[in-house]
């Protein structure tokens, strides 16, 4: 959020030849925040991976029991089934709730990094991150609808208490929003700085 911010006050700052309130901290280029934020994206989309992939396995596993609860021995499948809490149903529907959620997380992650890459190439205000932006603000409002219905599920369908903080988070939908006025700020840039090629 700050790369944006600082990247637009730089931009303004250019345009109307003010000098810039920023010298000490580079936004844009290698070496800046930018780059930093980007190093540190790419760390944490292949951490996803791996808790995607672990979650894959444990819902593989989920499924093959539930087709063949035999291959457990008795004594565990008997825990399972009668001394659980949450039950062996609900259980499930948490770990493929899990494995949907991080999948979204990865598709923010993966705009967020090409996003970034374009700042630390210098150019912010590529055509393409209107379009990034906008995925991310509809995957962060999908992460909430998940959580919804998951609740809903496990509630009204598995009559299982939902997990703690079920409730409606008005933080995650402000940064929805954000995330969209970012893209039209963003979209804006793109088509001011198209406008200005043309006139050179």
């Amino acid at each position: 959020m700050f790369a944006f911010l600082a990247a637009m006050v730089r931009e303004a700052n250019s345009r109307f030849g003010r000098a810039d309130p920023l010298p000490m901290i580079r936004a844009l280029g290698p070496g800046s925040v930018s780059s930093f934020l980007k190093v540190i994206l790419d760390v944490f989309y292949v951490v996803l991976w791996f808790i995607a992939g672990a979650l894959a396995l444990l819902t593989f596993g989920m499924l093959l029991v539930s087709f063949d609860p035999q291959v457990l021995p008795p004594a565990v499948l008997h825990s399972l089934l009668t001394n659980t809490r949450p039950s062996f149903s609900a259980g499930a529907l948490m770990i493929a709730a899990g494995e949907v959620q991080v999948v979204f997380v990865l598709i923010i992650v993966q705009r967020l990094r090409k996003i970034f890459g374009t700042m630390t190439a210098g150019d912010p205000f590529h055509p393409e991150n209107v379009r990034r932006l906008r995925i991310v603000g509809l995957f962060l409002a999908l992460l909430e609808i998940a959580r919804y219905v998951t609740g809903a599920v496990l509630a009204f369908g598995l009559h299982e208490p939902p997990p703690q903080g079920e409730g409606v988070n008005l933080t995650a939908w402000f940064a929805v929003l954000v995330v969209f006025v970012l893209a039209e700020v963003f979209r804006e840039g793109a088509r001011l700085r198209r406008d200005a090629e043309l006139t050179i």
